[in-house]
């Protein structure tokens, strides 16, 4: 089954994936330290990413059509080349401007191009792979950007600690050729769809067949997708924008050690990807609300240390810890759940479902970004009273998503 999996194109596929992963991973990491080093400011930090974010929400239902009519392959290499172009740009001109507003512009630019090269991924892997093997092939390509992740903070905070920002920027537009010169040798099987009408009338159609299928086929997706966009409001918003302010501002400590929490942050989702993979076939849908459950109770230890008033090394260990197992529940609950996706929608409509799924789950992420930025200026001495509110709200969304995991698991039998 192993052998089966890991074909030419699937393997081509991964290295691609760790190559680009790698030089967005060193990327996304420096920019956002960049700008808090610059500015100081978690309001702006907060700000600037929930601005980011916009477009991938934007751009995903437009983002799935493309995946299911165009060449997945053409997809990832034109971007990949996109990419690294716009890097080098942005590497010429980064010391001739305010930087609050160039890193947003890539930033953002960065996101149109995520919002389409994942959706071309993801659509991609129930075509090289089979329906027994999907579980295991999300659960390496989700390794594979767990590793980047992992690996893009050390060497990129060894770079941004030593040299800054410049040798950064180069690195990834190196890492964004080399990736979109190996996904030239990609082949993935494509069936070009006769299109009904113009440009505006395919999407409507498709927007109308995607809509029906999540709507009237299979509805309890969703509910999934509104409890998932709740949890992210809460939680995945706080470990984005509260994990730097708290290490970088209330505790005070350096980039090197803000760079060791992200590596072992990256590393607690490595170790959920590999979970996934290893217990996929014991894993149940019906347990999930569980696992929401235990990722919200991770960050109840932070409030309460720093409640009490622990050492500043204390505290950082205590963040870096409870971020740690996020990440790894985090993870576990993604790679379920872009399986049954996966398995459950037909083919001709995986790129378009996937991308409004994502599209509406992270669609409460700007706006959580935004309000923690500006709970993290104003609390900045006293984060927890931060984190009890959201554990508390957080937990509340988990128990009451238990009847609707139920239902999907029941609708996937």
């Amino acid at each position: 089954m192993y052998q089966k999996l890991m074909n030419r194109d699937f393997s081509l596929v991964v290295i691609g994936q760790i190559i680009s992963l790698f030089g967005n991973s060193i990327l996304r990491f420096a920019l956002p330290l960049y700008l808090l080093d610059q500015t100081g400011s978690s309001a702006l930090f907060g700000s600037v990413l929930a601005i980011s974010m916009i477009p991938m929400i934007l751009f995903s239902p437009i983002a799935g059509m493309v995946a299911d009519r165009v060449n997945r392959r053409n997809i990832m290499v034109i971007l990949d080349f996109s990419t690294a172009a716009l890097v080098a740009v942005f590497g010429l001109l980064h010391a001739s401007g305010n930087p609050a507003v160039l890193v947003a512009i890539m930033l953002i630019c960065l996101s149109v191009i995520q919002a389409f090269y994942q959706p071309a991924v993801q659509a991609s892997i129930p075509v090289l792979s089979s329906t027994n093997n999907l579980l295991r092939a999300n659960a390496i390509i989700n390794q594979v950007q767990s590793l980047s992740n992992l690996i893009g903070p050390i060497l990129g905070g060894m770079l941004y600690s030593v040299w800054g920002v410049v040798p950064v920027i180069w690195a990834s537009a190196a890492s964004f050729l080399f990736s979109a010169v190996m996904e030239i040798f990609i082949h993935i099987p494509f069936e070009r769809r006769t299109a009904n009408g113009g440009i505006l009338a395919t999407a409507a159609n498709d927007l109308k067949e995607s809509l029906h299928f999540m709507i009237r086929e299979r509805p309890v997706i969703l509910r999934v997708v509104i409890f998932v966009s709740l949890f992210n409001l809460a939680l995945s918003s706080l470990i984005t924008v509260g994990v730097p302010s708290m290490v970088k501002i209330t505790l005070r400590l350096s980039s090197s050690l803000y760079s060791l929490t992200q590596v072992l942050l990256a590393a607690g989702a490595l170790c959920g990807g590999i979970l996934a993979g290893i217990l996929a076939p014991k894993l149940s849908l019906r347990n999930m609300h569980w696992v929401l459950l235990l990722a919200s109770l991770c960050l109840l230890p932070v409030g309460i240390f720093l409640a009490l008033g622990a050492s500043i090394m204390v505290s950082y260990v205590v963040i870096t810890t409870c971020g740690f197992v996020f990440m790894g529940l985090g993870t576990l609950f993604s790679v379920m759940m872009l399986a049954f996706l996966q398995k459950e929608t037909p083919r001709h409509l995986i790129g378009k479902v996937l991308s409004y799924v994502v599209g509406l789950s992270i669609c409460s992420q700007p706006v959580g970004q935004a309000l923690y930025g500006f709970l993290f200026d104003a609390l900045v001495e006293q984060p927890q009273w931060i984190l009890f509110v959201a554990v508390v709200f957080s937990v509340i969304v988990s128990l009451i998503s238990k009847k609707t995991f139920a239902h999907l698991e029941e609708s996937a039998t």
